[in-house]
């Protein structure tokens, strides 16, 4: 089995923070994904009978809905992107029997070398998450990479090095960096808003972060027409109409 690298000091944790206040569950994140991905590490990026009854294949990013209780008793649509939390402790890594999933030192990103990959899915049992996906046309396990062909990539603008999913994000849900450092924007984030670890009574320990829905509460009371108004009550509507129209 495979055995996890030593912790070096002043080593990146490299991660993801995912708003969930933010987060419209527009599927952006997915679709870029699967487009640079397509032609980038892990590629291809196949797609089985994508037009028929039973479409699948490998997606690095998956976006689900949720309908939860809001304030006051009224529904609230969540949106939950899922995809690798690159954990400190994976056990889809040490369950690998050929070293084909590792976890890199020097950043904490989870990988899969697909040259030595057998596709034997112990690491897809493995992870709670349901986050590797395995390729049926070449027969081994891919999963989310971090995008390291553009966080590394020197030929790309600094602003530019970072996961396809945080910068085609819309709505600024998705936030990438450096959680091991206390100063960074992402570890603020988590501090300030109280980010969670996802299922972590596991103790698998996620990299990445998710931000919970903020409670809000808008106060509405109701519009006070005034009784002196010329025409009466009807002439009060017609002076909101107008009012608002006018805005």
């Amino acid at each position: 089995m495979t055995s996890l690298p030593q912790i070096q000091p002043g080593a990146k944790r490299l991660g993801l923070v995912i708003d969930l206040d933010t987060c419209v569950g527009c599927h952006a994140c997915a679709v870029n994904c699967k487009e640079w991905n397509t032609e980038g590490h892990h590629a291809p990026l196949p797609d089985y009978d994508p037009h028929g009854a039973d479409p699948d294949g490998v997606w690095f990013n998956r976006i689900h809905s949720y309908e939860a209780e809001g304030s006051g008793g009224c529904g609230k649509t969540v949106n939950f992107p899922r995809s690798c939390l690159h954990c400190e402790n994976p056990l889809c890594v040490t369950v690998c029997p050929t070293g084909a999933s590792y976890k890199r030192a020097e950043d904490g990103i989870v990988l899969v070398n697909t040259d030595i990959c057998i596709g034997c899915k112990l690491c897809s049992w493995a992870c709670p998450y349901g986050a590797r996906e395995f390729d049926e046309h070449d027969g081994v396990m891919k999963k989310c990479t971090l995008c390291i062909d553009r966080i590394y990539n020197e030929s790309l603008p600094e602003a530019e090095r970072e996961p396809a999913c945080v910068a085609t994000c819309p709505s600024r849900a998705r936030h990438f960096g450096d959680l091991a450092d206390p100063g960074s924007r992402v570890s603020k984030l988590v501090a300030e808003r109280g980010g969670v670890d996802l299922m972590a009574e596991l103790g698998y320990r996620p990299t990445n972060k998710y931000l919970p829905p903020r409670q809000t509460r808008i106060e509405t009371r109701p519009v006070e027409m005034p009784a002196s108004a010329p025409g009466g009550l009807g002439g009060a509507l017609l002076a909101l109409v107008d009012k608002v129209l006018s805005r």
